[in-house]
């Protein structure tokens, strides 16, 4: 076994730059001193090999791993990528590894590992035990930026009820000695204390409990989206790999002010905001949580409400960070997660929707692979390079979901005469006007898209149009 270890002041290191009014971290507390281990498991790679599948580099996998760690401004002190030939099941890496990085952690004064893989309940025990702090594998840490980035009132509760089901299988035989640890803070620290003193009996009931909550919840979300059907506004769906930008360019879109920073899981909770079309259609915008590699079934199935707005959208854009070195493996990890929504593959729920590929952070690239990356987007018709720093490319995007969203509602073909400028005025801003003709006689005549409430409020609100519009439906049907 190998090893390939940064510490103290060469250590790689991502500073978190959000605020503590975004993190609810408060910076006069003592960061909590980090390690990060990334265990290299040859196997995986040889096997990856094998199949032709997209693998990630140790540098990429350090790099996520720091990434997360700054996601909750943990005090990075030291790093190191351990090549595993042969997982043991005691400690994952081999005893004289343990005792190896012992010694480091003592002179660093770590308070906790990062892990980035998943760890047993015996194997986290262990190496605890080994080196007298407290531990967290990938699950773990996700579990931690969830619950600094949840807000809404399903995302709390869909936090705990992941973080509560991943404790079942270690409360007693793992964390039984951690009440001497010094915790950080979130999950880290003191309800962490509460956990470990609880006994299954007591987590089951609160499962329990929470489950009914979320029932409430997500009802309450069933009859919004209802709502949203019956406008009819249709839903696009930003979904992508965390980080890739899909909150700057929901902002860009919808001048929302959607925190939107650096930062791996920078949004966990759904925000939808409309947005006016170049034809004048409105669609509702819906951002997402950003999807990861190896993330576990349970998290996604936690998140599954969260990602259900992807379901229910008719257009979806899949945000990708096209400056990243690891670009393509992003998308495969991406559409991995949305085969399993069932949004994708031969278990897709419903008609197959269009997904459109952004090609998002052209402004990083140097010119000539820019260059080649906008030639390449503009033979794709579902593909748009962009760049939601700048807003580069986004009246093309805006574009094409223009023409991908399909019509929803009564057409309509409405003569308007000069005076009537009110009534266009609001069959412009109520419908979907798809064609304008002025005629010789001054009169403007309008092809319209019109939802069937709305058709009720336009016959009402202008009842001279009555004989009209009847005559343009005849017309619309021949």
């Amino acid at each position: 076994m190998t090893d390939q270890t940064e510490t103290g002041g060469d250590t790689k290191r991502r500073e978190g730059s959000h605020s503590a009014g975004a993190s609810g971290y408060d910076a006069r507390r003592k960061r909590t001193r980090a390690f990060v281990l990334v265990p290299w498991l040859k196997s995986t790679e040889l096997d990856a090999k094998r199949k032709g599948k997209p693998f990630r580099s140790q540098t990429a996998r350090l790099d996520e791993a720091l990434g997360l760690a700054a996601a909750i401004d943990l005090d990075v002190v030291g790093n190191v990528v351990a090549v595993v030939s042969d997982p043991r099941p005691a400690t994952l890496i081999g005893e004289g590894k343990v005792d190896e990085l012992k010694g480091l952690m003592e002179e660093l004064e770590v308070e906790l590992v990062i892990v980035d893989g998943h760890l047993s309940p015996v194997q986290q025990r262990n190496l605890e035990k080994a080196w007298s702090v407290k531990i967290l594998d990938r699950t773990g840490l996700i579990l931690e930026i969830f619950g600094e980035r949840a807000h809404t009132r399903e995302g709390v509760l869909q936090v705990e009820l992941a973080h509560l089901n991943y404790q079942k299988s270690r409360l007693v035989r793992s964390w039984t000695h951690l009440e001497r640890q010094r915790g950080g803070f979130g999950f880290l620290g003191g309800p962490g204390e509460t956990q470990i003193e609880a006994d299954r009996r007591v987590i089951l009931e609160r499962i329990i409990k929470i489950e009914r909550q979320l029932e409430t919840v997500k009802r309450t979300r069933e009859l919004h989206r209802k709502t949203r059907r019956e406008v009819p506004y249709p839903v696009v769906a930003l979904v992508g790999y965390t980080n890739a930008g899909k909150s700057t360019l929901f902002n860009r879109l919808t001048e929302a002010g959607v925190f939107a920073e650096n930062l791996l899981f920078a949004t966990l909770d759904p925000t939808m905001r409309s947005v006016t079309l170049p034809s004048g259609r409105k669609i509702i915008l819906s951002d997402t949580v950003g999807f990861i590699s190896d993330l576990p079934t349970h998290l996604v199935a936690a998140f599954r409400a969260t990602l259900e707005e992807v379901l229910e959208a008719e257009v979806v854009l899949h945000v990708r960070d096209a400056s990243h070195e690891e670009s393509d493996i992003q998308k495969h990890d991406v559409e991995q997660v949305l085969k399993s929504l069932g949004l994708t593959g031969e278990k897709a729920e419903g008609p197959q929707r269009p997904i459109v590929e952004v090609l998002n952070k052209i402004d990083r690239l140097e010119p000539e692979a820019r260059e080649a990356m906008l030639n390449s987007a503009s033979r794709d018709p579902l593909t748009v390079a962009v760049s939601a720093l700048t807003g580069e490319g986004t009246d093309e995007l805006l574009a094409l979901i223009d023409r991908l969203v399909v019509d929803k509602g009564t057409p309509l073909r409405v003569t308007l005469q000069p005076d009537e400028g009110e009534a266009m005025a609001w069959l412009h801003q109520n419908g979907q006007v798809r064609k304008r003709a002025s005629n010789e006689d001054g009169s403007t005549t309008l092809d319209v898209v019109l939802a069937d409430a709305e058709f009720g409020r336009l016959e009402k609100r202008f009842p001279a149009l009555k004989g009209r519009i009847d005559a343009a439906l005849a017309h619309a049907a021949e």
